[in-house]
């Protein structure tokens, strides 16, 4: 199926008018790949424990010049940051469609997905797939109380006090008495008769009443936007980024979860403004941004940590500089490591092929815990010390020879 990244095509852009909006009908049925998942971008990741789960997006078509794929709605990929081995899986359920922009969050072990793009258009429903049953089945949420989000994709979430809270997007105009403010896309009604735009509505999902509610906000609040990402700190939601109209911006807001109050923060010198970013809490004093996609419609392979307590933005040095990345999904795992996967490495708007991406990019964030330290160590000297073995703990021993599998089969 055919992907107009809504939201995030320009007025100059007719490649969207000619092919993309004439979608193919079928999901992607060209998945060779046996190992690994294939490449894609506008796909959702989550961790549970130390697995990755990886579901949707889209890719280019093998056979059909410049169109784009979804992903199969009923492919799940996971990614066992211990043993370095993907699994492919097929997951059961009423899940409707295939789509890319979704949002995706998990909590207590359930992922939560809700919005995004599919072959006609934006949708609000949300489904949640518990990642700890014995087999994996989508159940859609469909007798929830309360007025819900608008049709929207690239939109951002929060997650606190077992509340889900989604903020910003592209989509269709909400019907219904909204608190917030939606801006028209003009030149989306070239390709949507129904026209789109972008919102800074702020939606919450109670997981104990299942109820939908907006909250009254005060203090300075951040313009619609979409693509831009969003992460959890305390009781704090920060946003950093996205676009609005024909700007991709720079700017960073936090909203206080408890008494929802905006604040606009204004560091010294940071990132140039970008969408299709991702922006991920890896302690709870700092925030890695990484990628994006410019103004000036360059992909970047920037990274930076956003310090909370000083507001001070740092590069952060790293070896992926050759590659950059839009509309990846980034996760942080358990070690003090981001998991970046997928995204697209060149202008996803331009005339030239996509150049979706399947690769894992790993950044070491945080210093290694002292039990990360022993276990490689134990590794290296696995001959001295293998006899040895027997007498760790159990959780401990079983950590070993999943690492130690992973080692073998690196080669190395």
């Amino acid at each position: 199926m055919g992907e107009v990244p809504a939201g995030e095509d320009d007025n100059d852009s007719d490649r969207e008018e000619d092919e993309r909006l004439f979608p193919l009908e079928t999901e992607a049925s060209e998945s060779f790949e046996l190992d690994t998942p294939a490449e894609r971008s506008g796909h959702i990741a989550v961790i549970d424990r130390n697995i990755m789960y990886v579901w949707g997006g889209y890719k280019n078509s093998q056979n059909h010049g410049f169109f784009d794929l979804y992903l199969p709605r009923n492919e799940i990929w996971t990614y066992n940051m211990e043993s370095g081995v993907w699994t492919k899986h097929v997951a059961g359920g009423n899940l409707h469609t295939s789509m890319s922009g979704s949002c995706g969050v998990c909590v207590d072990g359930v992922l939560y997905l809700f919005g995004g793009h599919h072959a006609r258009g934006n949708t609000n429903r949300i489904y949640r797939l518990p990642l700890r049953a014995p087999s994996l089945v989508w159940e859609e949420m469909r007798d929830l109380k309360g007025l819900p989000p608008s049709c929207k994709d690239k939109l951002g979430c929060w997650v606190q006090k077992n509340r889900l809270i989604f903020f910003g997007g592209y989509g269709y105009a909400a019907q219904g008495p909204h608190q917030g403010t939606f801006e028209y896309d003009e030149s989306s009604s070239l390709w949507d008769s129904l026209g789109r735009g972008w919102n800074n509505h702020i939606h919450i999902l109670d997981l104990e009443t299942y109820t939908w509610s907006q909250p009254i906000t005060t203090g300075n609040t951040p313009s619609p936007r979409a693509a831009h990402a969003c992460a959890t700190i305390g009781n704090r939601g920060y946003v950093f980024g996205g676009r609005y109209k024909n700007y991709r911006l720079n700017d960073l807001y936090y909203i206080d979860l408890d008494t929802w109050e905006w604040h606009e923060i204004v560091p010294q010198q940071g990132p140039v403004g970008r969408s299709w970013h991702s922006f991920t809490p890896v302690s709870p004093d700092h925030i890695f941004l990484f990628g994006g996609f410019t103004t000036e419609r360059e992909t970047l392979s920037d990274a930076w940590l956003y310090s909370v307590s000083k507001n001070e933005w740092k590069p952060f040095k790293h070896s992926h500089t050759e590659r950059p990345r839009l509309w990846h999904t980034a996760c942080s795992g358990p070690d003090g490591e981001v998991f970046v996967f997928g995204g697209c490495a060149n202008n996803l708007l331009s005339h030239h092929r996509a150049a979706h991406s399947n690769e894992l990019l790993v950044f070491n964030v945080q210093p290694k815990s002292l039990v990360r330290f022993c276990m490689e160590t134990v590794l290296q000297h696995k001959e001295r010390l293998s006899s040895y073995w027997d007498c760790l703990p159990k959780h401990l021993l079983h950590s070993l020879k999943q690492r130690m599998s992973r080692v073998n089969t690196l080669g190395s």
